[in-house]
């Protein structure tokens, strides 16, 4: 069907989309409830089957995203405006440098941010473990976990959204980003493909947040009243932070999920203040120095390593879930930075994009994961053997480690509930704007759906085998969606250069 997406062509050439995401979700749902003794046995021979075969794609792919953003970054384009010559900015650039923070903060940096850096210092891939060296080490590992790559693939995703909605007046959408490729073919099946791909990835990123931010509210709750740990609590967890997300969607954008992020900004932000005061200050700014220059120093290294010659297990547990995680988020981010980021240059978007969030997440690791790391070289310890024991507690050991640690235990959980039910609400709006064709005012009982069935593939992922079925969705979605972000790349050079260089 070639006939311009107009507001009836839109709703009749999606539907197959929407109706074939809810298909394999709901396929994944029942084949997995109705194979639950197998399916541990399954996500554990998927994830090694990837990971071993497809690792050099993953770490080839992230490279490419990267190198393409610096180039756009520096090159011909970076005068361009996103929306034409007249076009300016609809926040400010106060507002438009906070909501990029607020992107870049989600219930996966509250769980690793202690975590992480524990385990890489208890078990480094190389050198020896629980050394001075080996804090440093986890800290560059962690930052580039989370740092230029993460937000690199971010960039092209948004800036591809961004250009294509606002430069050729296409919805904003996946498949409009491919039509220098495709043409009009991105409203036929070759587009519904890609926006089922972009779909079904961002709901299995979601799902694996979700399922992350259970298991540290259950965590949490466990470490105050004794609650008990297990699937049953984060099941139960789920279905009540996804009743309340649910509630959000229906308040509407402004009474609903604005008053929470604010609540959420604030509440993220006095967690770290906190720390920061009541940890070791001198020895956190010392740090968040030497982290950047450990990443920097370590950065090629990182980038391009295989475990070609040591044949070992480390990359494929960390590295490339991260960065199938970040590819399965890609939709769900790059959406909602290009819907805020009309009116800015190519190069003042991909600079902000790449640095204020980088910048902003390295704070907060640097916060929790060094004051932990500093308690185990200089204080009481303990906190590695807890990692070791339960992940999801790692948070609330720290916080036991420094004053009034009930109450910012409490805060802790507040927090992580709060990007629970922000992350559901907003990726349901995501995910419900691509199965309706850019739409950006899709029905609210539609954003329900998609809330409710974000929680049900967490639970399941849960039931199936907890965190490393959590993992193992995320690798499996995020394997095809690596490639429709290699060829959106290509596809936005080639619109730059059919369009001209010209601001």
């Amino acid at each position: 069907m070639t006939e311009a997406p107009g507001k009836s062509a839109t709703l009749h050439i999606h539907r197959p989309v929407f109706w074939t995401s809810a298909g394999l979700i709901a396929f994944f749902v029942v084949f997995s409830l109705l194979n639950l003794a197998q399916l541990q046995a399954f996500f554990t021979a998927a994830q090694s089957t990837i990971t071993a075969s497809a690792g050099w794609l993953f770490v080839a792919a992230v490279n490419i995203y990267l190198g393409l953003v610096v180039y756009l970054l520096l090159g011909r384009y970076g005068d361009i405006r996103l929306g034409g010559p007249d076009a300016r900015p609809e926040f400010s650039t106060g507002s438009w440098l906070a909501m990029l923070f607020s992107a870049g903060m989600g219930i996966g940096l509250v769980f690793w941010s202690v975590a992480e850096p524990i385990y890489h210092f208890s078990a480094p891939p190389w050198g020896a473990a629980q050394t001075a060296q080996a804090a440093e080490l986890a800290m560059g590992i962690t930052f580039f976990h989370w740092g230029l790559h993460a937000w690199g693939l971010y960039a092209l995703t948004a800036l591809g959204l961004a250009y294509f909605a606002f430069n050729r007046g296409l919805p904003l959408t996946i498949r409009s980003v491919f039509h220098p490729v495709l043409g009009d073919r991105i409203h036929g099946a070759a587009g519904n493909l890609i926006d089922v791909l972009a779909a079904v990835a961002t709901l299995f990123g979601l799902a694996t947040s979700l399922g992350l931010g259970a298991q540290q509210v259950n965590a949490g709750l466990d470490h105050l009243f004794a609650v008990g740990q297990g699937a049953t609590q984060q099941v139960l967890l789920i279905a009540g932070i996804t009743l309340m997300a649910t509630v959000s969607v229906v308040l509407g954008l402004d009474r609903g999920i604005r008053r929470l992020s604010l609540f959420n900004m604030y509440a993220a932000l006095a967690l770290l203040a906190f720390v920061f005061a009541a940890g070791p200050t001198l020895h956190l700014l010392d740090a968040l120095v030497q982290n950047i220059g450990t990443y920097a120093a370590h950065l090629p290294k990182l980038s391009l390593w295989t475990e070609a010659y040591g044949g070992g297990e480390w990359q494929h547990g960390w590295t490339i879930f991260y960065w199938a995680w970040w590819i399965a988020w890609a939709p769900f981010v790059g959406i909602f930075i290009a819907r805020i980021s009309r009116g800015r240059t190519i190069r003042q978007f991909l600079l902000c994009v790449l640095l204020v969030p980088s910048l902003v997440t390295f704070l907060w690791l640097t916060t929790f994961g060094n004051s932990a790391l500093f308690n185990e070289l200089h204080g009481g310890g303990g906190i590695v053997a807890a990692v070791n024991d339960n992940v999801a507690t790692a948070l609330f050991v720290l916080l036991d480690t420094l004053p009034w640690s009930a109450l910012t235990s409490a805060l802790g959980i507040a927090v992580i509930i709060a990007f629970f039910v922000t992350s559901s609400d907003s990726a349901s709006l995501v995910v419900d704007i691509i199965t309706a064709g850019g739409r950006t005012d899709p029905p609210t009982v539609q954003r329900v759906f998609w809330a409710v069935t974000e929680g049900v593939v967490a639970a399941v992922l849960l039931i199936g085998g907890g965190l490393g079925a959590l993992q193992t969705g995320v690798i499996i979605t995020g394997l095809p969606f690596a490639l429709v972000l290699l060829l959106l790349g290509y596809s936005l050079l080639r619109g730059l250069r059919e369009d001209g260089a010209s601001p």
